[in-house]
């Protein structure tokens, strides 16, 4: 089959951005910004589409799942911050550390744990909690997800004008971004904290996140650091005032 030109590749992008925008030049959906103009630029609207299924995997099984949680707990916050209800935050394990979520800015008053059984109970779960109108929106640990299932979720996202975020339990291969109905996909690794601090001294979290797949949008990566005391996301240091590489 024929590839694309570079030129069609860009006039399709446009199409569906227009078709997104209810075919008008205005963005016809809520977004959630996440309050760094390098990385909300590249996103619909100047943020993420809160009507719709967002999936979350770690570079690295072994090393990076902290990072990913981390990078979640940082959009909820900021979710929190901009809607009214709880987060629903679903998993098969009852591992998720509430200190650490509050100090990541999810207070427990406004967060919902719920442990399922078994992985269909957990999917059910999702759904249900999408149609929940106290909930901000829902969060649910998976380790995989077919097709099928994914397609429902984020069915179920765009009906309840929610996001749902999938944080998965695995690594993504390179290149497995296709047939994927998630809104947008990240790729989450961890970073080391700012060099320049005395060894002593524990850093901020230092994350790369790499936008794989953006519905309207184009990949990208970049590199971020979280500031607790502020509560918001910043690009790291080294990359301030440098363009960020896009993904090939």
């Amino acid at each position: 089959m024929r590839e694309a030109a570079p030129k069609e590749l860009d006039r399709l992008r446009e199409e569906i951005r227009r078709l997104e925008r209810g075919g008008s030049g205005k963005i016809s959906f809520a977004v959630l910004p996440l309050g760094v103009e390098e990385i909300d630029r590249r996103l619909p609207g100047g943020g993420l589409r809160l009507a719709g299924l967002h999936e979350l995997w770690p570079a690295w099984r072994e090393w990076d799942d902290g990072a990913v949680t981390g990078f979640l707990l940082a959009l909820s916050s900021r979710l929190l911050a901009q809607r009214q209800g709880t987060l629903l935050w679903i998993s098969l394990a009852d591992d998720l550390y509430a200190p650490a979520a509050a100090v990541a800015g999810v207070s427990p008053s406004r967060l919902l744990r719920a442990r399922a059984r078994r992985p269909e109970d957990l999917l059910w779960a999702l759904e249900q909690g999408l149609q929940c109108g106290g909930l901000a929106g829902v969060v649910g640990e998976v380790a995989g997800i077919d097709r099928i299932a994914a397609r429902r979720l984020q069915l179920a996202a765009e009906n309840a004008e929610r996001p749902c975020f999938l944080l998965q339990r695995g690594r993504l291969g390179e290149g497995s971004t296709a047939g994927s109905p998630a809104v947008t996909r990240w790729r989450i690794s961890a970073l080391p904290s700012n060099p320049a601090l005395p060894r002593q001294l524990v850093g901020q979290p230092r994350w790369r996140l790499e936008l794989l797949r953006c519905r309207g949008g184009q990949p990208a990566s970049f590199e971020v650091e979280w500031n607790d005391a502020k509560g918001a996301l910043a690009v790291a240091a080294p990359l301030c005032g440098r363009k960020t590489a896009a993904i090939a």
